[in-house]
């Protein structure tokens, strides 16, 4: 497993699982093939609603917690300094855990922007504290991380985003690159579906990533997710499928050419496929959040 280390010197495995839309009675199973094929990096957050699961997967795994890296990220109907310090004992309740190596906040909520801030400045308290071991954000674009960076102390150690070779947020990746923020790309093969020129298709029949995965004896969900660790970003990828789990951890031990990740790069349609970060809003995505 190749590691990364973050802006304030904690390691973090560069592929993890991730378990957005995995159903709190599938997520035990999943996450406890995860443990078992090799990963040491889960992914989850409170709106998932699997945040216990995780937690009872890598208690009963036999893996010692401290091995595992586990990363989970505040709702915005938890944001503002006070909600945000109870979203903290919210999520560690659930997970069984004393610190969260990693929280994040999960959207930037735009239209409030000042309630993503007194989050943010809640975050830095528990990482003063020692209650989380590194915090960030996700799917904030370029004028969030900069207004975010003017009014806080601690630079975010990630922000995980839509990545794929479909929808590559180059300008995101960069202002990251320059603050040394880790992108974490989540839907990291491509959602399964893509767009291009209007048309729809399977991100796993591609021509361009078919060809190359032939090339290396791997499926094409091997050829994305290497292609993002290739340039230095963190994975998340997501399967409930013990096999697929299994087969998404093995990207090791191959390596792409520098003609390949350029045809990989040439795929970008910057078509988003999830939801677009200046529409989330308190009214249309808030929802309730239950405590441990």
């Amino acid at each position: 497993m190749d590691t990364l280390t973050l802006n304030n010197g904690v390691t973090m495995p560069a592929l993890g699982l991730g378990v957005f839309q995995t159903p709190p009675e599938e997520t035990r199973a999943a996450v406890a093939a995860a443990l078992e094929a090799g990963y040491r990096h889960v992914d989850t957050a409170a709106a998932y609603g699997n945040e216990r699961e995780v937690g009872q997967a890598i208690a009963s795994s036999g893996v010692d917690r401290d091995d595992v890296f586990v990363e989970t990220k505040v709702w915005i109907s938890d944001f503002g300094r006070d909600r945000t310090l109870h979203a903290w004992e919210k999520s560690a309740g659930k997970l069984g855990v004393d610190v969260i190596d990693l929280l994040i906040l999960h959207q930037a909520l735009p239209g409030e922007f000042e309630r993503t801030l007194e989050a943010y400045g809640a975050l830095e308290q528990l990482l003063a504290d020692g209650r989380v071991r590194s915090i960030g954000v996700s799917n904030f674009m370029v004028d969030h991380l900069d207004r975010l960076l003017a009014e806080t102390d601690v630079v975010p150690a990630v922000n995980q985003i839509e990545l794929h070779p479909y929808f590559a947020q180059p300008r995101v990746e960069a202002a990251d690159a320059e603050h040394h923020i880790v992108t974490q790309a989540w839907s990291p093969i491509g959602g399964i579906t893509f767009y291009r020129d209007g048309q729809t298709g399977s991100a796993l029949e591609d021509d361009t990533i078919v060809g190359i995965s032939e090339v290396h004896g791997k499926s094409p969900a091997q050829v994305m997710l290497r292609w993002g660790l290739q340039h230095g970003r963190s994975v998340i990828p997501k399967s409930t499928k013990a096999h697929r789990i299994a087969e998404n951890i093995d990207v090791f031990d191959f390596t792409l050419t520098e003609d390949q990740m350029a045809a990989l790069d040439g795929l970008d349609t910057g078509v988003r496929g999830g939801p677009e970060p200046e529409d989330v809003t308190l009214e249309a995505f808030g929802r309730d959040i239950p405590g441990a």
